[in-house]
């Protein structure tokens, strides 16, 4: 992407009998959004139509458009991915209603590969409703990395932290069993890449949370702490990858020791996602490092028990969309960096 253009931000609808629409419409009600950007929503003018009516926001309108040669770069686009009818009820789990939220994440995946968006921004799925022959997976994390190319790291972000995982949706009672040494080294380069590559934070410091409680106290709380995370610490470290811990994950967030890194690795979901979302709830971003893609969601849910009364903020979904902007451009100047690199001499050298 050329620095003079604005980055297009595609927007899939997540569960329409959910917030989704609502925190699209509200970030997008302030025009100056389109300063940032040109975002383009993968839904229909329908089901639009119902949000706006039912959220009393007559006063926005999308610019509805059939195909990409339509898009405004002063507007909000909408993309029309569907004509069918769909019977919405909101704060509703539906399996119908999941079907469309496949379709726009589908149609958001399709114009990346085909290179008419520089990223992808989602709002919330319900991983029930979404479940189908199609989509067998645990979130949009998984999805996306069976799309594109890498391996992915869910990385939460927020002015307080970067906190990525090693593990994701998955029983507490499987977390052990997951994590092993080679994998952990495996996240701790990516996660230095990515700090690197798509934050600009060369030699990023990464934080590694451990395991046991009290990082196992010598083996009495469990022995995974020494022999698995601490060599994959010293794996990484040996790679170029500033790490260090394992930390006790109690008292590094109660000592503000998070404050002096540049990312945290957390071994599963709640032991990075509980602190996270109590110091940056509704500030929060969440950011599929490691693909060939940009995408960033808001920290929260489908928020089915407000859908449809208005009461929606749309602040982590702004910040989701500032974001992607960042990422784009930050991911342009890198690969202009790393582009045709002078070339090592070897040799004697003279000084």
């Amino acid at each position: 992407m050329s620095e003079s253009r604005k980055p297009i931000i595609g927007i899939s609808c997540g569960d329409l009998n959910g917030i989704g629409m609502e925190i699209i419409m509200k970030t997008f009600s302030n025009g100056d959004m389109m300063d940032l950007c040109t975002p383009v929503v993968f839904a229909s003018s329908k089901v639009a139509s119902y949000h706006r009516k039912a959220l009393n926001m007559d006063h926005f309108n999308f610019h509805i458009c059939n195909d990409f040669g339509q898009i405004s770069d002063r507007k909000a686009n909408l993309l029309n991915c569907w004509n069918d009818e769909v019977n919405l009820e909101f704060g509703k789990e539906n399996k119908e209603v999941g079907k469309f939220a496949l379709k726009s994440l589908q149609a958001a995946v399709e114009a990346f590969k085909d290179g008419k968006i520089d990223a992808i921004v989602t709002a919330p799925i319900h991983k029930n409703s979404i479940q189908s022959e199609e989509f067998k997976f645990t979130g949009h994390t998984d999805f996306l990395e069976s799309n594109f190319e890498g391996k992915s790291t869910m990385m939460m972000v927020s002015e307080e932290m970067r906190m990525a995982l090693a593990t994701v949706h998955i029983p507490l009672a499987k977390v052990t069993g997951t994590i092993n040494t080679e994998m952990l080294t495996n996240k701790l380069v990516e996660l230095s890449r990515s700090l690197n590559y798509d934050f600009h934070k060369k030699k990023g410091k990464i934080a590694v949370l451990a395991l046991n409680p009290h990082a196992g106290d010598g083996g009495v709380i469990g022995d995974e702490d020494e022999k698995i995370v601490s060599p994959a610490i010293q794996a990484a470290f040996d790679k170029g990858v500033m790490a260090f811990g394992p930390f006790p994950a109690d008292s590094f967030f109660g000592s503000n020791k998070h404050k002096h890194y540049d990312a945290i690795l957390a071994m599963y979901h709640d032991q990075g996602l509980i602190p996270f979302k109590s110091m940056s709830f509704g500030q929060g971003v969440n950011y599929t490092a490691g693909l060939n893609v940009i995408r960033t969601s808001p920290d929260h849910g489908t928020g089915f028990d407000i859908a449809g009364k208005g009461e929606a903020s749309e602040s982590s979904f702004r910040e989701a969309v500032y974001l992607a902007c960042d990422l784009v451009r930050n991911k342009g100047i890198s690969v202009e960096i790393h582009k045709n690199p002078l070339p090592i001499k070897k040799g004697k050298k003279d000084y």
